[in-house]
This record gives C-alpha cells, structure tokens and sequence, in this order.
C-alpha cells in the first residue's frame, strides 16, 4: 500500500500574544497541540505521517517545527515560513534548508492589508529563489486573490505551488461563483496543487453537512483531476467545526468512487511527489 499523508496541520505552544488570530469564538484552539495530541489520530485513520505547516510568521517557528520534525518520523515534512521580502532571505533559506525535513514555504497573504502582495518586485524576487532549493510554495488565501495567484503561478511555471484550502470559498452562503471560474483557470498551469482542507470551517460550524461539501469537490476534481489533489486535516483549528474523524471522512467518503488506485494517488502518492518528500519509515 502507498504511504498515506494528511497533508495539513499545525503545532503550537499556546501564546495568545503570538496567535492573535485565534479570537474568543475559538476557545477550544486556546491550548498546546503537540504531536503526542496528533500521533493517534493519525494511525486511527490510516495515515502514516503528516506535514506540519507554520502558524506564526517567525523563523523560530520553522526551526521548532523542524526540530519537531527531526524528533518524530511521522512528521514528514515541514512547510514554514521565511521573510521572501527580505534582502537576506537566500541566507535564510540556506540555514533552513540544512533540514532535510525542510519541504516549502507559506505566507499568510490572506491576512496581508495590500491585496497585491503577492505581485510586489520584493515578494516575487524571493519566490524566485525557492525553486533552487526544490521547495514549494503553498499558497494560502482568500478567493479575491485569485486573480492575482494566476498571474504569479503564469509568472514562475518551473516552481511547484500548493493551494490550500481550496481558496476558502464560503460554503456557508454556498459561495461558487466567480470561484469555480478562477479555480479552472488556477488549474490549468501544472504547476499547481490542490489541498482538500480546511473545508469545514469555511461552513457552518455547528450545523454544517457532508452534502455542503460536494459540489465544491466536484469543482476540484472537474478542475485538477485525481493526480493533483491532496488530502488535508487542517488540525486542530478544523476542530472548531469537526473532530479530526469527521472531517477526513468528508473527503475519504467522496474517494469511494474512485477506483483503489485513484484513491491512493490523493491520500498520499501526490502529496509524496508535489512535496518530494523523503519517506523515512517509522
């Protein structure tokens, strides 16, 4: 059988003051999530490893994540985070690069106050240097930036991109279009993936269904096909609106109508090619 990835969650030693993004309407993300809280629920659903994404903007998240990384095989990966704007940053990549666990890099455009960001001279510059390191980038972000990730994917075709959380469309007010228009163009560059994550709490929290789901997994599929998509917990803030059981079960009860192999492609064959991971056995 192929290894098996969740390809997105997250640890954390709680600090409210470094993880402002989580309000009062997310008390239960207000504590440590640590591997020994994730291990388990990995193996209860047949996952052999995970990569763990940053959280906070700071190179000394990265390199705890790495050494995390280093202390437990069943962390396969680690997509951190490093200043891309920053006239140091081949230095930067160069000390995290001395991980081999050491896989990409995200930046929470999301939650940046210029919507082109993403398209700023500095920004793009240092982009431009992770695909010397074979890194890839995942690219977090709100459906608006659509429009912008399509001219920087058309920008650099030889770096590998990952979008996670399918670009968080709101499938509480059932939210499809322009999306799905932007998504099909986001897809046709093969330079790109697509994680399956992060859905639920794009939904109604408390009252959301699995049908809520489909036709947004319809639109992945029709868009990427089977051998660009990854599954993805986004653990533990998707325990806001599901446990870790419920919320892989959305996108696994979906692959039951694929074929095995199919099924195995996004459960973990893409991720171990999109990331080039090195699987280490446990």
């Amino acid at each position: 059988m192929a290894v098996r990835i969740d390809t997105h969650q997250h640890f954390w030693q709680y600090n409210p003051a470094e993880y402002t993004w989580i309000d009062d309407t997310m008390g239960v993300l207000k504590r440590d999530f640590l591997p020994a809280d994730l291990q388990p629920l990995l193996l209860q659903e047949g996952f052999d490893g995970c990569i763990a994404v940053q959280a906070r903007q700071h190179l000394q998240e990265t390199e705890w994540l790495l050494t995390l990384a280093e202390k437990h095989d069943f962390i396969k990966g680690v997509v951190g985070w490093a200043d891309l704007c920053a006239d140091n940053v081949e230095e930067q990549l160069k000390a995290l690069c001395d991980h081999a666990k050491l896989i990409g890099l995200r930046h929470v455009i999301q939650d940046e106050p210029d919507d082109d960001f993403m398209l700023r001279k500095d920004f793009q510059r240092g982009l431009g240097i992770l695909v010397t390191h074979k890194l890839t980038y995942d690219l977090l972000i709100f459906p608006g930036h659509l429009p912008n990730a399509i001219r920087l994917v058309r920008n650099f075709p030889d770096q590998t991109f990952v979008l996670d959380h399918i670009a968080k469309p709101s499938i509480k007010t059932k939210e499809i279009s322009p999306w799905k228009h932007h998504i099909e163009q986001l897809a046709d560059y093969p330079n790109v993936y697509c994680k399956l994550s992060g859905m639920v709490t794009e939904a109604d929290w408390l009252h959301w269904k699995p049908n809520d789901f489909r036709p947004y997994f319809d639109i992945i599929f029709e868009a990427f096909g089977t051998e660009r998509i990854m599954i993805g917990s986004d653990w533990p803030v998707c325990t806001l609106a599901g446990n870790y059981h419920e919320v892989i079960g959305l996108v696994k009860n979906y692959l039951l109508q694929l074929s095995p192999g199919k099924q195995e492609m996004l459960l973990g064959t893409n991720a171990t090619r999109a990331y080039s991971l090195l699987m280490q056995s446990n």
